[in-house]
């Protein structure tokens, strides 16, 4: 099961309740970044615009990375065309760490030329490592296309890429379509759904139980009605308790995922052709990552240009293309930049604005399921 980022890590929760968290690859020694104008830029053109930040990155000539999984988000061929086009090393450390990991890099490795330079983390731990001190401030040229309610007013930290709570289903093993949670609940769905891991560990599933929360007269200050429906769920004999996966489907095991959109495209679709991807009509729950740069960062020119790259159109439609809805997707929608196909791939997303829980709120539920899970799992 992929973790990156796990529950540890503070479930990926979105937005401003952003779980930022982050380890990074390589952080320079304390004169390297404070020896640079870029360590302290909170803007390309604070820094003497664009030109002058790519050549400054490139003498640097390194990027440290953390946590980035290959397939995760389209990952490996975003680092690869990042490299290709400014001639910069990626080192990508703990490939398939956590956020958590990633605040733990961030801590032990100051000063240090492997200490990692950004990060890509779930909104709580962004949030924690603000509240560390570890984040410095940088607002990309493409800035006011990031929604409001999706970055933080300082800069420190901004969402990357995220997407919904979603049933996907081997169309070869199930006959009737889901299109709902409560439909997960009939017979013949016997034996069938399954989570990515425990809701009190796997951050994609303790989402699930969010959006169960939400589509059982639930809140995001009420998730005790999600831990209900999949205690029903597991009565019903629909629930596998097991980790479900591309492999569990592909043997039969578990025809039917409750997962991110994103992952159930990355991970299963890129392998098993039969998936069907749907957002439930009656849960509608959606999260983002964050990126940061680490205040300790030893290439903080290479780390602010990556991050240009990213919230670039190109860098947008490469996340868009790993199946995932960049920040900035309206804004390529609005000006026509948007990738067609790889946004025609996506599961129709539900209209309305998009919120999210308070870190208060994520904080509580966590607790909530913590107390209630072991009446789902019988531990």
């Amino acid at each position: 099961m992929r973790i990156k980022k796990a529950l540890a890590a503070g479930a990926a929760v979105g937005c401003l309740t952003l779980v930022a968290a982050g380890c990074s690859g390589t952080a320079g020694t304390a004169g390297s970044t404070s020896g640079s104008k870029w360590a302290s830029a909170t803007s390309a053109s604070s820094g003497g615009g664009m030109s002058a930040l790519v050549a400054a990155a490139k003498k640097e000539g390194q990027l440290n990375v953390i946590t980035l999984p290959s397939d995760w988000a389209n990952y490996g061929t975003i680092m690869k065309k990042f490299e290709a086009k400014y001639g910069i090393k990626i080192t990508d450390e703990n490939p398939d760490g956590t956020s958590q990991d990633e605040l733990n890099a961030i801590s032990q490795t100051k000063g240090q030329s492997r200490a990692p330079d950004v990060v890509d983390v779930g909104t709580a731990f962004a949030a924690k490592g603000q509240a560390m001190g570890d984040w410095s401030p940088y607002k990309v040229a493409t800035w006011n296309n990031i929604p409001s309610n999706e970055k933080d007013p300082s800069g420190d930290y901004y969402s990357d890429y995220g997407g919904y709570v979603a049933i996907g289903y081997d169309t070869k093993k199930v006959k009737t379509p889901p299109t709902s949670l409560k439909d997960l609940l009939k017979p013949q769905y016997k034996n069938m759904v399954a989570l990515n891991g425990s809701p009190t560990e796997a951050g994609a599933s303790f989402a699930g139980v969010y959006a169960a929360a939400l589509a059982n007269g639930g809140s995001f200050s009420n998730i005790a009605p999600g831990v209900a429906y999949f205690k029903k769920l597991k009565q019903a004999g629909n629930f596998v308790p097991v980790t479900g996966s591309a492999t569990t489907m592909e043997s039969g095991q578990t025809p039917i995922l409750v997962w991110w959109d994103y992952l159930l495209t990355s991970e299963v679709g890129a392998h098993y052709k039969s998936l069907k991807i749907v957002i439930p009509s009656d849960a509608h729950y959606t999260a983002y990552y964050d990126q940061a740069i680490s205040k300790y960062a030893a290439d903080p020119a290479a780390a602010r240009l990556w991050e240009e790259f990213l919230y670039s159109a190109e860098g947008q439609n490469l996340w868009l293309q790993g199946g995932t809805r960049p920040a900035e997707l309206q804004s390529l929608i609005s000006s026509g930049a948007a990738d067609k196909k790889a946004l025609s791939a996506l599961p129709p997303a539900p209209k309305g604005a998009v919120t999210f829980p308070s870190n208060a709120q994520q904080a509580k539920a966590e607790q909530v399921v913590a107390q209630q899970w072991p009446s789902v799992s019988g531990s």
